[in-house]
């Protein structure tokens, strides 16, 4: 079979697998391969959005269905992960936007912190200490902008410019979000004397 690729699905290039893509003789193969190297990181992701590892793992999967769905609408404009995280980032806000308005008749804003804390906690999954937490609570008490810049730089590693394709704000708004939000938490896990 002269049409499958040979070389380590983790060593082919962004620009390798955007050109298996869009060939349809190998439109198949390349998501695979890309459901392979994205999977964990899409997981983490949303993980840290939603908290609990069922609802997270049932987004990873809508998360790559609408990929696959808009596959060929993929024009290669911006990087593969890029365009994953953009997608996992609305079917999780989606996802919490549901659960709000469903939440919202019955919790306060303070009940719904201490409802995703609890979640947290009883996830089967998480094996975090107290430390974590509170860091975890911390980072939910931001606004969710600031949440949002802070997890995809903290936790993802992302650089500016690529969280600004993310999300389609400028560089220097997320920069000034993550700075607030880092000061945010500063504050709330050192506490003053």
């Amino acid at each position: 079979m002269g049409d499958t690729i040979t070389i380590p699905a983790d060593q082919l290039t962004d620009e390798q697998l955007q050109k298996m893509l869009i060939d349809p003789q190998k439109t198949r193969q390349a998501f695979g391969i890309i459901v392979k190297l994205y999977s964990e990181r899409i997981y983490w992701q949303i993980r840290r959005m939603v908290y609990d590892h069922e609802d997270t793992n049932d987004l990873v999967q809508q998360t790559f269905l609408k990929a696959w769905g808009a596959i060929g609408g993929f024009r290669g404009d911006a990087k593969i992960s890029t365009w994953l995280y953009r997608i996992a980032l609305y079917e999780a806000l989606n996802f919490l936007n549901k659960q709000k308005k469903e939440n919202e008749n019955r919790l306060s804003l303070n009940d719904e912190n201490a409802y995703l804390m609890e979640r947290l906690e009883a996830d089967p999954y998480f094996d975090g200490d107290a430390a974590e937490r509170d860091f975890q609570a911390a980072i939910n008490d931001l606004p969710e902008k600031q949440r949002l810049v802070f997890q995809l730089r903290y936790y993802d590693e992302l650089p500016y410019d690529q969280i600004s394709a993310i999300t389609g704000t400028s560089e220097g708004a997320l920069k000034a979000s993550y700075h607030h939000a880092v000061k945010k938490l500063e504050r709330f896990l050192v506490p003053e004397d």
